[in-house]
């Protein structure tokens, strides 16, 4: 194997690239610079390069066609003149081209719709002095030629070629590899187009924030972006692959900060029962940097689907919460009934009573004069995320006791959920009592620290003291 080969093919391995694309690149390259340097615009040049020895074998290739007219093979012969004289070859294709345009003209003229498919055959049958052979001088170079087949014409290597031929193969490498890093690198973030990956912020210019996806870099822009979230240089993100575009430098990778399916990925992440599939999430509503609600569902009694998403003393909330930058998180249990799942995912509002509309998928929910505001959410936030997360238009009416002529839909399922509410009060109370006792041991602790450290001192000062005297008594002895 000769040192070429092996350069080539191990290239090939570390960068992924097909060992026959390399090859046939090479070639391509090589016939393009003999037919620049040595050969002419009417050549068809086709080049063999063999690695083993770094040479190359130069062909004409021509395609065998009919054979011209009289009136084609003099403007063939005229043009041929031309081009041995020197004269500007694209002269005579211009003339050549307005003849056959005004030919066209007067055949467009006189014929009729239904002779438009023997235009087209005609337009086929042009002759390419590049490409094309007639068959007339193909049987004189091979007997046994036919339309259709190729003929092929042996060129001599010049010198220097082989010199020329390392130089380009080089290059040629070098621009392949590059292109196929670019194809591969698009390739691999388009198949990862509308899923979420870790990035680090590698600067940011204006508005736009550019983030180090490890092998390429991808655009943050400003309507993407979380409002009020900060970006430090260095600090590890998580971005939502908006869009992938090919363009001039590579692989154009647009991202994102405020797509819901961050918070879907991260809660995927975060909570084992959610990646186990033991806990199923419904859907997620966002409004990006202010709060999220997110509905999930299990048919398993013996898990509790809110728990294990808050986790104990709300470890697991708390993450989520810190990677999502501080935004607030509700989690609903999602209910197949709509009037529980509008009340749940209403929280932390207390529901009265709903009235249920499901052909229009509308649905009036009655609550406490005091707890409108509750209910309602700061500028309606939590109705209209509420509204998104269940996919039911919602209105939301003040509870009136006297109100007769609107039904009441207050039966077991509500005090269901009022001992449910309940049970999150309790557990909160005693989450809190426990909190407070921890703070009243660590007071405790921390003043019987001080107090022995304070107790050490003044035994410190007391001997210091005693030592003192006896000195003082021998300086008197002294003295006297």
């Amino acid at each position: 194997m000769s040192e070429l080969i092996s350069a080539i093919k191990q290239v090939c391995e570390e960068k992924k690239i097909e060992y026959d694309l390399v090859i046939s690149a090479i070639e391509a390259s090589l016939a393009a610079a003999y037919r620049k340097d040595y050969g002419n615009k009417l050549q068809n040049i086709k080049v063999k390069f063999n690695p083993e020895t770094g040479k190359s074998k130069i062909y004409d290739v021509k395609t065998v066609v009919e054979d011209l007219t009289e009136e084609e093979q003099r403007e063939l012969d005229e043009l041929e003149e031309k081009r041995k004289l020197g004269l500007d070859k694209n002269d005579g294709d211009k003339k050549t081209a307005q003849k056959e345009d005004e030919k066209k003209k007067d055949e467009n003229k006189d014929k009729k719709d239904d002779k438009k498919g023997e235009e087209e055959v005609e337009e086929e049958r042009r002759f390419n002095p590049k490409t094309d052979i007639q068959l007339k001088d193909a049987v004189l170079i091979r007997k046994d030629a036919k339309i259709g087949e190729e003929v092929v014409f042996d060129l001599e290597e010049p010198e220097g070629y082989g010199r020329m031929a390392a130089q380009t193969a080089k290059q040629v490498i070098i621009q392949k590899i590059r292109e196929i890093e670019k194809e591969t690198v698009f390739n691999e973030f388009k198949d990862q187009e509308g899923e979420v990956i870790n990035g680090v912020v590698q600067r940011v210019e204006g508005r736009l924030v550019f983030v180090d996806l490890d092998k390429s870099i991808g655009i943050l822009p400003m309507d993407e972006q979380i409002p009020g979230e900060n970006y430090n240089i260095g600090g590890r993100i998580k971005v939502f692959i908006k869009e992938v575009r090919s363009g001039i430098r590579g692989a154009e990778i647009i991202l994102s900060r405020r797509s819901e399916e961050i918070v879907r990925q991260i809660f995927f992440m975060e909570i084992p029962e959610i990646a186990n599939g033991l806990v199923e999430i419904k859907s997620v509503a966002r409004e990006a940097g202010s709060r999220s609600k997110i509905a999930i569902y299990t048919d398993s009694e013996n898990i509790d689907p809110v728990g294990s998403c808050v986790g104990q003393r709300g470890v697991r909330i708390q993450t989520i919460i810190n990677e999502l930058g501080g935004e607030k998180v509700d989690i609903i249990e999602y209910n197949e009934d709509p009037a529980k799942f509008i009340a749940n995912s209403l929280a932390p509002a207390k529901i009265m009573g709903i009235d249920i509309d499901e052909p229009n998928k509308k649905a009036v929910v009655k609550v406490e004069e005091d707890k409108l505001s509750l209910a309602i959410g700061k500028s309606g936030q939590n109705v209209r995320l509420a509204a998104r997360l269940t996919g039911w238009k919602i209105d939301i009416i003040p509870y009136n006791n006297d109100n007769i002529e609107i039904e009441k839909v207050q039966s077991d399922e509500f005090e269901e959920i009022k001992e449910s509410e309940e049970a999150e009060e309790e557990v909160k109370e005693k989450t809190e009592k426990v909190k407070k006792v921890e703070k009243k041991e660590k007071k405790e602790k921390k003043e019987k620290k001080d107090k022995v450290e304070k107790e050490e001192k003044e035994e410190e000062t007391k001997t210091t003291k005693k030592s003192a005297k006896p000195k003082a008594d021998n300086k008197d002895k002294t003295k006297k």
